[in-house]
C-alpha cells in the first residue's frame, strides 16, 4: 500500500496537546522526561518519555517548539494525569502547564503534496519545526513523509484539515506502526522501561543530560544490557485483539500489545515482547499464530 496516496489527512482526535510557557518551561522539562530540552530551544522536535521514578513510562510525548512555549504532543486519556502528575513537581518554576483541547488542534498530513495543497510549507530540515501565521508544522522523526500540523481549530477547518474524524486518527496510528513508532496509553502506562520501546534506537533518551526522574532505572538497564523486551511489528490473525492484551507466539516469546488498527480484515500491530523465547515462564493462554513483520530500523 502507497500510504501517502491511502491515508486521509486530518485531525488526530486520538491526541491532545499540553503547553509548557514561562521563563523556566525547558529547564522544567529537562528534570522530567527523557530527552535534551536544549534541543527544543534549537528548533528541533523532540520524542521523550515521560516516566515513574521506577523507569516505567507514564506516557510518550512528541515536543515541539511553538510561540507560547513548547507544546506536547500526547494520547487524550493521558493529558490530564500527566497535567496534574507534572504539576506536582513545579514548586518554585516559573512554568505553566497547561491542557490545549479548547485553543490548538493537531492534525496529521500524509506527504508533501497533500500539506503543500493546504498552502503550508514542509521545514527545511527534517528535524526541525516551522511556524508561521499562526501554524506549526514539524516532520515525524524517523517517518519524514508525514507532518503534525497544529493551530487553532478555526485556522485548521480553513486549511480543510477538520475532515474526516475516525478515519484520519486511525490512518495516523497505522502509519504508526508500519513506522514502527512506539505508543502509550492508558492501558499500558507504566507498563514498559523506555528501551522496550525502542527510544533508545528512536533517539528519545539523552545518556549525556542531567538528572531526570527515571534516569538511574532508564541508565542503569543500557550500561547493564539487560534490555530483555524490545517493540516489535506483527500481523495477527482475524480477532478481538486489545491494546494491553497478553499474548504468547508461537515460538514462545511473550509480551502485551501496544497499538494494534484492523483494516480491511488486516490487523497490525506493535508489542512489546520478550528478545528470546520465555523459558521458565509461565504460558499466557494459547499461542498466537502471529508474524513479524520487519521495523523500518535495525534494533540491537
Amino acid at each position: 500500500m502507497n500510504t501517502k496516496d491511502a491515508f486521509s489527512s486530518g485531525p488526530l482526535t486520538h491526541l491532545g496537546i499540553l503547553r509548557f510557557a514561562g521563563p523556566d518551561a525547558l529547564n522544567f522539562l529537562q528534570g522530567q522526561i527523557s530527552n535534551d530540552t536544549q534541543r527544543l530551544a534549537a528548533n528541533s522536535p523532540l520524542l521523550a518519555a515521560y516516566s515513574s521514578p521506577q523507569g516505567r513510562v507514564l506516557a510518550l510525548i512528541y515536543l515541539l517548539p511553538h510561540s507560547g512555549g513548547a507544546v506536547a504532543v500526547l494520547p487524550r486519556e493521558l493529558v490530564q494525569p500527566t497535567l496534574e502528575r507534572m504539576r506536582k513537581f513545579i514548586l518554585r518554576a516559573k512554568v505553566r502547564i497547561d491542557d490545549m483541547h479548547e485553543t490548538l488542534v493537531v492534525a496529521g498530513v500524509h506527504g508533501e503534496e497533500a500539506l503543500q495543497s493546504r498552502g503550508l510549507t514542509a521545514p527545511h530540515a527534517a528535524d526541525a519545526y516551522s511556524e508561521l501565521d499562526g501554524v506549526g508544522v514539524a516532520r515525524v522523526l524517523h517517518d519524514e513523509n508525514r507532518f503534525w500540523v497544529i493551530g487553532a481549530p478555526e485556522i485548521l477547518a480553513q486549511l480543510g484539515l477538520l475532515g474526516d474524524l475516525e478515519r484520519s486518527a486511525e490512518d495516523w496510528r497505522l502509519a504508526d506502526i508500519r513506522a514502527g513508532l512506539p505508543q502509550v496509553y492508558g492501558d499500558t502506562s507504566e507498563a514498559f522501561v523506555a528501551q522496550m520501546l525502542n527510544l533508545d534506537v528512536l533517539d528519545g533518551i539523552s545518556f549525556t543530560k542531567g538528572c531526570y526522574t527515571g534516569q538511574e532505572i532508564i541508565a542503569r538497564t543500557q550500561h547493564r544490557g539487560r534490555i530483555k523486551r524490545r517493540l516489535f511489528r506483527l500481523l495477527l490473525p482475524p480477532g478481538a485483539w486489545l491494546i494491553g492484551q497478553s499474548i504468547q507466539l508461537a515460538d514462545g516469546r511473550q509480551g502485551r500489545l501496544s497499538e494494534v488498527v484492523e483494516r480491511d480484515g488486516r490487523t497490525e500491530a506493535l508489542a512489546v515482547l520478550s528478545i528470546d523465547s520465555s523459558a521458565g515462564e509461565s504460558p499466557q493462554g494459547e499461542p498466537v499464530a502471529a508474524t513479524q513483520v520487519p521495523l523500518p530500523y535495525a534494533i540491537p
